[in-house]
């Protein structure tokens, strides 16, 4: 059996307050399909929490539209650390969240009229595509992206996540990860220099190396559709800097944590990692719960310590309130889930 990666199926969010930081991203993201909320303790993370079992909670929240979730996660035994430097573009990890939208400009107009925390004003990328980066209520980069892969259609303006963009310190160390073992395997554009559509941005100056990538094949599994396609742009400073933005902190502190793809055939994806030299820090190995939802996890680090996780989907909540829940364990690996099973996620919307 080969591996099977359906897509980006969430980024973790470090915050303080679940509930009021949800809110945001429902009202500005329109990340309002409920996945699962769940209160508990996290004993699998000890190896990231300093040895010790802490308690959180945690929500995975979903955009109808398509594109990646945002699991929401706070401590509830500790209060979540902020980095204790200020951070700047190019340190190491995952620095910005991508975000898909229809209409771009469209989109910088509407956040303008919300008045949101605009990093500057819409620029082009390299790519020549149009994009501009905003800040949520915890500083969280969150860069708006030109996109045409959709599932449905909301009145939000912006779909989930697109990708993310990580800071590296070795470029040709990270490639190996992200282009052979995640597939993204077509390079769109590696640039070298300094950036106009950067200068706005925490240390958007300097010089650096960019590469964006992308998978040239569709992918495949069971939440493909809605996951959709999606985009990694490294980024390497030229002057050597970058500091690990969780260096001497905890998983589930302030921030983007990790970096979850939704797969197929996970002991598959164990040897191949190992073999490429990512073997798993953490694997649940069986089926573990969170909440109505349930499935394996595991985690690796790249070459820089970022947190990617992946996660085999074994049942999840179509429908809670009717208590309509799907198994996914003995369905064909690559087959998706039909639309109108998907579209019933809609039923799980939370509104204000």
């Amino acid at each position: 059996m080969k591996k099977v990666i359906s897509g980006i199926q969430q980024i973790g969010i470090g915050n303080r307050d679940v509930h009021r930081l949800w809110k945001w991203y429902r009202q500005h993201f329109g990340m309002d399909i409920r996945i699962f909320e769940e209160a508990a303790e996290a004993p699998l993370m000890t190896r990231y929490t300093g040895g010790e079992v802490h308690s959180r909670n945690a929500a995975l929240a979903m955009n109808m539209q398509g594109g990646g979730g945002f699991e929401i996660w706070q401590f509830t035994s500790r209060e979540a650390q902020a980095p204790p430097f200020t951070t700047h573009l190019g340190d190491l990890g995952i620095y910005i969240t991508k975000l898909k939208a229809r209409n771009v400009e469209a989109t910088y107009r509407q956040f303008q009229k919300d008045r949101l925390d605009l990093c500057g004003t819409v620029h082009k990328g390299p790519d020549g595509k149009p994009h501009f980066y905003l800040k949520d209520p915890d500083g969280n980069l969150f860069e708006i992206c030109e996109a045409n892969d959709w599932f449905g259609k909301t009145s939000s303006p912006t779909g989930g996540i697109y990708g993310a963009v990580i800071g590296v310190s070795n470029m040709e160390k990270s490639l190996k990860l992200y282009q052979e073992v995640l597939d993204y395997d077509r390079v769109v554009y590696d640039r070298t220099g300094t950036f106009e559509d950067l200068e706005d941005l925490n240390g958007g100056k300097a010089a650096f190396r960019r590469v964006l990538l992308e998978h040239s094949r569709a992918r495949k599994g069971a939440f493909s559709k809605l996951l959709g396609a999606s985009q990694i742009e490294l980024i390497q400073r030229e002057d050597g800097g970058g500091r690990k933005l969780f260096h001497h902190r905890y998983w589930g502190d302030m921030g983007y944590i990790h970096l979850c793809f939704d797969v197929r055939n996970m002991d598959t994806l164990q040897k191949e990692c190992t073999a490429a030299g990512f073997p798993f820090t953490i694997d649940s190995a069986n089926s573990f719960d969170m909440g109505k939802a349930a499935g394996r996890f595991a985690y690796i680090e790249d070459p820089d310590g970022t947190w990617i996780e992946f996660v085999e989907t074994h049942k999840l909540p179509v429908v809670e309130k009717w208590n309509w829940f799907m198994d996914i364990r003995n369905r064909q690996a690559e087959k998706p889930l039909p639309n109108w099973m998907l579209k019933a996620l809609k039923f799980n919307r939370i509104k204000d």
